[in-house]
């Protein structure tokens, strides 16, 4: 097999091409290095370059570079319509594209990156924190395959720590590349690794390895749900309308929405409800959170006929006497029309707001500073708050994103389009938008923010 090593130059990439250079010949590989420039960190980074292909050299490796712009990259993404992009994000999204045009050109029939256990920990701590779901938690995957039989990706040192891997390189005599991007602590990843992760271990010295196990098993338990869904969802799910005399009259595609039987539902598990629910909003491309598929499962279960929601992704949802219908083709707003004036309410307060189809507790988050402080400034206590729709230049700070995001660009990434982005709902207190639908926002210091969605009739 040919495979080429992803090698950056740091410890961990340079570990995994010693490791399979060595084995190599046991092992049947004709192993290759790759290593991608993303035109960042200036000088430092063409000092990785360097490193790399003499690496690869000494090893006697054939070695594959290239090199990509890639703050161009992420704002052309962004011009030509599609989502926004961190620059983490758009050098991941350029690094796979490489690794996917080697292996579709022939060169190579799979990439080895070096993601280690401490990756691993990482990331599952990371989805945890913004509240995935079991696939989320399953974290790095020791193996994706590509499309169309388009190759593969693998992660042969899941298993190891970056302590062990650095002790085999020091053993070796073999020296490596920092990164000294690893210790930006404006990177969510960074603080995670330096800051959380340190202070957790203190209650817990194993964190690390439970994390990894929690991903083995959420990995295995994702692929138990995905083939036990693939076999019921066709004969739970229902596309189109019901017509007189039996039979269902179904449009093309998706156009004609999908159904669910209450009656078949409510006979059901929970965690079956869910997943089933979930797997019928994926094919509209909706990722539903949890209080979204809460509430569908409470409209399917509790609720009456004619009852309908607005569910983040531009999902509607319909209650009749038989079925939980989802479609994104029900009526909505009248193009360039507003759902409504601002609704106001002073704090702590409660904002009911029908034509968004969902009601927002306003609480104060720390009693002692609602009544102000010693400077004379006042606390939160009386503000008002405001729920409207946003506006162009509207900008929000993401939970664990290091900078602020224009709304336009989120709702893009959402992908919520036409009258569902103009009437899109947020919240207003002292001219700094402190909440938004379907997005989680930093904490504000100050308040608390609960949101219901209301089924309306």
């Amino acid at each position: 097999m040919r495979l080429a090593v992803a090698l950056s130059g740091g410890a961990d990439s340079v570990a995994l091409l010693r490791i399979l250079a060595a084995r190599s010949r046991e092992l049947g590989l004709a192993l290759h290095a790759a290593h991608l420039h993303h035109g960042l960190r200036g000088a430092e980074a063409d000092a990785d370059l360097e490193f790399c292909r003499a690496l690869a050299a000494k090893l006697g490796l054939p070695f594959h570079e290239a090199r990509v712009d890639t703050h161009q990259e992420a704002q052309a993404n962004l011009k030509s319509g599609k989502a926004a992009e961190t620059i983490e994000e758009a050098a991941r999204r350029l690094r796979y594209q490489w690794f996917r045009q080697l292996m579709s050109s022939g060169e190579l029939d799979a990439i080895a990156t070096a993601h280690t256990l401490d990756d691993q920990a990482e990331t599952v701590l990371a989805k945890f924190l913004r509240g995935a779901w079991t696939e989320g938690l399953s974290g790095i995957h020791p193996k994706l395959e590509g499309p169309e039989g388009g190759g593969s990706i693998i992660r042969p040192l899941l298993g190891a720590t970056h302590a062990e891997i650095e002790t085999y390189l020091r053993e070796l005599g073999q020296d490596w590349r920092e990164d000294s991007s690893n210790r930006n602590l404006t990177f969510t990843r960074n603080r995670i690794r330096h800051e959380l992760l340190p202070l957790l271990e203190s209650w817990n010295p194993r964190l690390r390895e439970h994390m990894a196990q929690m991903a083995a098993l959420a990995l295995d338990e994702e692929a138990w749900w995905q083939a036990e869904l693939a076999r019921l969802a066709p004969q739970l799910l229902l596309p189109g309308r019901p017509v007189r005399g039996g039979g269902r009259a179904a449009g093309a595609g998706l156009d004609s929405g999908l159904a669910i039987e209450v009656t078949r539902l409510a006979g059901l598990a929970p965690a079956l409800e869910r997943r089933l629910i979930r797997y019928a909003a994926a094919k509209f491309g909706a990722a539903l959170d949890f209080t979204a598929t809460e509430a569908l499962r409470s409209l399917a279960l509790t609720g009456r006929a004619g009852q309908k929601l607005a569910l983040p992704h531009g999902l509607r949802a319909e209650r009749t006497a038989r079925e939980l219908r989802l479609t994104t083709h029900l009526e909505s707003a009248p193009k360039g029309k507003s759902a409504g004036a601002p609704y106001t309410a002073a704090i702590p307060g409660e904002i009911d707001a029908p034509a968004f189809g969902l009601r927002l507790r306003i609480e104060i988050r720390n009693a002692a500073s609602a009544r102000g402080t010693p400077n004379g400034r006042s606390g939160p206590a009386g503000k008002t708050a405001i729920l409207r729709d946003w506006k162009p230049g509207d900008r929000v700070r993401l939970r664990h994103s290091s900078g602020p995001r224009k709304v336009k660009e989120v709702l893009e990434r959402l992908r919520v389009t036409g009258t569902d982005r103009e009437v899109w709902p947020i919240l207003e207190i002292g001219g700094q938008i402190v909440w938004m639908r379907g997005v989680e926002l930093e904490p504000d210091p100050e308040f608390v923010i609960s949101a219901t969605f209301e089924v309306r009739q």
